[in-house]
């Protein structure tokens, strides 16, 4: 059923200022408008005794070896290497990681599925993804995923799950326990050196490996540049995003055919028009068509979602986001992560810009299937200093603590941090990279990616995107308070 603009704003009115302002008490943000802060004083010792009674861990750490910077207590394990450590095959691992879950695996291991976010040709890469036999998709790409064992005894293997596919930045984990890995970049066959078209998701099993050979693309998701995934375990909709700009990206809903069971491999047996692939039009409380989600300034601000038929989801001749015309959608830059919890959908617009109509430097969405309305959790304003260390900037991959709230990794300008929110809005540091890939006058730090945590909850891993390196935090863990 269709919700109109009329019926949402028949709604508010009926609700009052409960619907308009739903989230902004407990929401996950920071002040509107402002820049994160830290909810501890992070250069002091009282900042690390007020951090043992609210949200967060205290002051980082530096770190002697120069890779990560924790607070006291924490510790950190490199899990793989690009260029050090080996897949079973004897190839070095990949470079540029990127999305990345965990699973349960057999005989007491962890599993992580990890892509790598490659474009283009493979002579363009020191390390890409292996072209192992019966996975590859196109053996002109260089990204993929590689499937990571941490066995009980602390050893390490490695395997490729699929090869021969482009830009695999984020993905999403399924209910029955998959990955789908997102590409980037559309780059259709005889563009770039690539043998065939790009763009898809596909599905990357981390238990049976025989379910990964021969990769099929999964059209019916639509041809463009992926960014995550999330699946509704109760409904079966799947939630995409598009990072892409000019003009800016889509979010997106995918309705499985009727009568369609999801489960391991069922993907494989549907037509690449199957389900209904739809883009968002959102209406403020007023009944007010938005055309972007930065139009939000307010945290707790409320959208109501209605759903538009994308007409030609493999984009043969125009490209998905561009055949919508103006008052048909609504767009937001930079539409990164997403992570299913509390009942919905999670997802980030990392940024905006002059290309949008209000500038900020993310934000955190909140999708609501029951309710078809989106909420506004976290806001950052623009970072005035991003070389200096304090304010976050540029959220993108994004997990649920099972500690409360969010653990968010950032790909801003500057430093670089992971960081967490709590329900009621104060942000705290984890983690910061102190790997400079720059020069001691120009420093540079690159992106973290791949947030989430063990099946456990007692370890999160994340990833340096460049050079590649995987890590397993862990420490005193602690339920954060609102």
């Amino acid at each position: 059923m269709s919700l109109t603009r009329r019926d949402f704003a028949r709604t508010s009115a009926i609700t009052g200022a409960g619907v308009a302002l739903a989230g902004s008490v407990g929401a996950l943000a920071t002040a509107p408008n402002a820049l994160a802060s830290y909810d501890t004083d992070t250069d002091s010792a009282e900042g690390a005794a007020d951090a043992r009674h609210g949200a967060g861990y205290g002051p980082l750490v530096p770190d002697p070896r120069g890779i990560l910077a924790l607070p006291a207590g924490f510790s950190y394990r490199i899990i793989t290497y690009s260029g050090r450590t080996k897949l079973e095959s004897g190839e070095y691992t990949p470079s540029n990681h990127d999305g990345t879950a965990t699973f349960d695996g057999p005989r007491g291991t962890t599993l992580l599925v990890n892509n790598h976010e490659l474009k283009g040709p493979r002579a363009n890469w020191a390390h890409p993804v292996p072209l192992t036999e019966g996975l590859v998709y196109d053996p002109a790409a260089s990204g993929g995923c590689t499937v990571v064992e941490i066995r009980p005894d602390g050893r390490v293997a490695e395997w490729v799950g699929i090869a021969g596919t482009s830009t695999n930045c984020a993905g999403g984990r399924t209910p029955w326990g998959t990955w789908l890995t997102c590409e980037e970049n559309s780059d259709r066959a005889g563009t770039n050196g690539m043998t065939k078209d790009h763009g898809y998701v596909f599905e990357v099993d981390p238990v049976d490996r025989r379910a990964n050979r021969d990769p099929k693309p999964l059209k019916f998701f639509g041809r463009y540049d992926h960014e995550a995934v999330v699946i509704d375990p109760r409904r079966g909709h799947a939630y995409l995003t598009e990072d892409a700009a000019g003009p800016n990206g889509l979010f997106f809903r995918w309705t499985p055919p009727k009568g369609f069971a999801h489960g391991p491999g069922k993907f494989r047996g549907l037509a690449d028009d199957a389900g209904v692939l739809q883009a968002p039009k959102c209406y403020d409380s007023g009944g007010r068509f938005v055309d972007d989600l930065s139009r939000a300034t307010r945290i707790g601000t409320v959208y109501g979602v209605d759903w538009v038929d994308v007409p030609d989801r493999d984009a043969r001749t125009t490209p998905v986001r561009k055949q919508f015309g103006a008052g048909e959608v609504t767009r937001a830059r930079k539409l990164e992560g997403m992570w299913w919890g509390d009942g919905g959908a999670y997802l980030v617009s990392s940024y905006a810009r002059e290309e949008s109509p209000v500038r900020h430097d993310g934000q955190v969405w909140f999708y609501d299937p029951k309710r078809r309305t989106l909420t506004l959790k976290v806001l950052l304003g623009v970072n005035p200093d991003p070389a200096k260390d304090g304010a976050f900037d540029g959220p993108d991959n994004i997990t649920v603590s099972p500690y409360g709230g969010l653990v968010i990794a950032e790909d801003g300008e500057g430093v670089q941090h992971l960081f967490g929110a709590t329900d009621s809005g104060r942000t705290y540091p984890i983690a910061r990279n102190e790997l400079n890939i720059g020069t001691a006058e120009e420093p540079e730090y690159s992106e973290f990616a791949g947030v989430t945590f063990s099946p456990d909850g007692r370890t999160l891993f994340a990833s340096i995107q460049t050079p590649g390196i995987l890590l397993a935090i862990t420490g005193p863990w602690k339920r954060q308070k609102r």
